[in-house]
């Protein structure tokens, strides 16, 4: 089982944010990642940008490990969205390579500490064969108690957007609903999370300071995280700062800070 950071034995590399000066009760629930860098990590070092990707993967491993431990209910990383299929054919099928062989290293791990694993995406798109590995990995955790890990793969905010549009659509030529009782609710139900609060803090490695349509309807009010280091570098070191900074912030979600 992964340990508990939390504790008076929890310490850091960086002394100005250990684990220990997080405060529990004040956590992120839910964290999205855009897991970006992995090229440019490669490219730095003069290797292939499939190696950049593989080691992509360890980051991965080690943040889902420390989201787990510190206590984060929700973590959602944006693997591959629906503009990556223009990448090189090869860019390509190395990452669902990747994504398979994931699911096959990692979901007995996942399992055992309680990791609650989902895809949201349009997955239909996908190899029959990654399909069957995806279904049977949410199938397997789905009465998991622990971390929900949200994959994002063939995900792009927009056409989830578009997508839920349609459906509500349909249900209204359907005679289902009317369109004045369309609310906020009513689109947020024909998402791909919509049992899951919108993500609190959203970080983004390798410095561009852009959201990239992910989560678009989900994150109007995250709080936005960026740093230079790229997403094979990016540690639980990096986590629990971006978590720290969160904390320090006044969340007013459009009103006014409460001076009592």
């Amino acid at each position: 089982m992964w340990k508990k950071w939390f504790g008076k034995n929890s310490t850091t590399k960086d002394p100005t944010t250990r684990y220990d000066q997080l405060i529990p009760d004040k956590l992120p629930r839910h964290i999205a990642i855009i897991m970006d860098g992995n090229g440019r990590w490669a490219q730095k070092r003069g290797l292939p940008r499939t190696l950049g990707h593989r080691s992509g993967v360890e980051a991965l491993r080690a943040i889902v490990s420390a989201a787990s431990e510190i206590g984060i209910a929700i973590l959602t990383v944006y693997a591959f969205s629906t503009e990556n299929w223009k990448r090189p054919a090869e860019e390509v099928s190395l990452l669902m390579s990747l994504f398979s062989e994931y699911l096959d290293n990692e979901i007995n791990e996942l399992h055992s500490n309680e990791v609650q694993i989902r895809f949201i995406g349009n997955t239909k798109a996908l190899a029959p064969s990654l399909q069957r590995k995806i279904d049977y990995a949410q199938k397997l955790t789905t009465g998991n108690n622990g971390l929900i890990l949200n994959i994002a793969v063939n995900y792009g905010g927009r056409a989830e957007i578009v997508r839920a549009v349609q459906t509500i659509a349909q249900k209204v030529l359907d005679n289902e609903i009317s369109p004045q009782e369309i609310t906020e609710n009513t689109i947020q139900q024909q998402l791909y999370t919509p049992d899951i609060p919108d993500p609190d803090l959203l970080i983004r490695p390798s410095g561009d300071k852009r959201i990239s349509n992910f989560l678009l309807w989900q994150s109007a009010y995250a709080e936005l995280w960026f740093t230079n280091v790229n997403w094979p570098d990016f540690t639980a070191e990096h986590l629990v700062q971006a978590i720290f900074d969160f904390q320090q912030r006044d969340r007013r979600f459009g009103g006014l800070r409460n001076l009592k």
